[in-house]
């Protein structure tokens, strides 16, 4: 039986969603207040996002009417069905940004960091075996 992960998906959630915000503060010329709260909307999605795909077997195992659902009977698709979820949030959220005088980037994130961070929404479950080792020590566990 597929077990629940919880550290994978909040630290991969945590580096998707502070990747999300540079990339988007980069695409919007916007400080103060709305850069913190994008901040946190957009690395609690992450987070969620994130538990969602690498989860997926465990869902799947427990949720077997998934498993009817046409297009969703596939884990690979269920992955990028999130991804697809991910893409419309971030270039939606970005869209609402208001951005300062002078600005050149206009309101929305583009597609290409949209479709960046909803390409590692999907893939981290097969990237976190990489990234474990990394952040394990400063997680307090073995070397």
């Amino acid at each position: 039986m597929a077990e629940l992960q919880y550290i994978g998906p909040l630290v991969m959630g945590v580096i998707i969603g502070l990747y999300e915000l540079i990339l988007i503060h980069r695409d919007e010329n916007f400080r103060g207040s709305h850069w913190l709260s994008h901040g946190i909307h957009s690395v609690s999605w992450a987070m969620l996002a994130v538990f969602a795909t690498m989860n997926a077997e465990y869902v799947y195992a427990n949720l077997t009417f998934l498993q009817s659902v046409p297009y969703l009977n596939n884990i690979i698709v269920f992955r990028i069905f999130i991804g697809l979820l991910t893409m419309i949030k971030v270039h939606s959220a970005s869209a609402v940004v208001k951005t300062t005088i002078g600005s050149s980037k206009g309101l929305k994130e583009t597609w290409a960091h949209s479709f960046i961070v909803s390409a590692l929404v999907v893939v981290a479950p097969y990237i976190w075996p990489f990234v474990e080792p990394v952040v394990n020590p400063y997680l307090g566990g073995r070397k």
